[in-house]
């Protein structure tokens, strides 16, 4: 998934004459950053993949369509398995898109694995709303300069213009559905 998403990035990014500086800047990032997700040998936390699309002009969910579904868009376990074990070890956070294929939708859904210690150094914001629900595990949400632990069942909604982190919290991984609303 990484290697397709780094390449779907770039070409929009050369369609655009964009330079590689201008997105990263725009996405928050460094331009070694990018230049190694375009390679597909790292992988973009939400927020400046969210940032990227929005420099980009496209919808977030443009990065990682391969083929457009008729409604209901159904994803089975067995393929969210595949994509979880798909994944780069040492990423910070890993992120299955739920969504992928479902033609004309303004929600982006997220599985997601955080885990210990591997949270993005910085808060990210962007336009939109976010919800998360936790799987298992534990989940700290710095949202402003307040700061929730979350565990199994709880959730949260929040307006995603407001700097705001989700890590996992304490020595175990956590999983979370997310789902990000940016608007267009």
């Amino acid at each position: 998934m990484d290697a397709r998403i780094g390449e779907r990035i770039r070409r929009y990014r050369e369609a655009r004459e964009m330079s590689p500086e201008d997105l990263a800047r725009a996405a928050g990032i460094t331009p070694l950053e990018l230049a190694d997700v375009e390679a597909g040998e790292e992988s973009l936390a939400i927020g400046p993949l969210v940032k990227a699309a929005r420099a980009l002009g496209v919808r977030l969910g443009t990065f990682m369509d391969d083929v457009q579904t008729e409604d209901p868009h159904i994803m089975r376990a067995e393929t969210i398995e595949a994509q979880r074990a798909d994944r780069n070890p040492g990423e910070k956070q890993a992120y299955v898109p739920l969504g992928q294929g479902k033609a004309d939708r303004n929600m982006e859904p997220f599985f997601m694995e955080l885990f210990p210690g591997q949270g993005p150094a910085e808060l990210s914001s962007h336009e939109g709303e976010e919800f998360i629900i936790v799987v298992c595990g534990k989940v700290r949400l710095t949202y402003g300069k307040q700061e929730h632990i979350l565990s199994k069942g709880d959730s949260m909604y929040y307006n995603s213009v407001v700097p705001h982190q989700v890590a996992a919290y304490g020595d175990e991984p956590a999983q979370i559905h997310a789902v990000i609303y940016v608007p267009f």
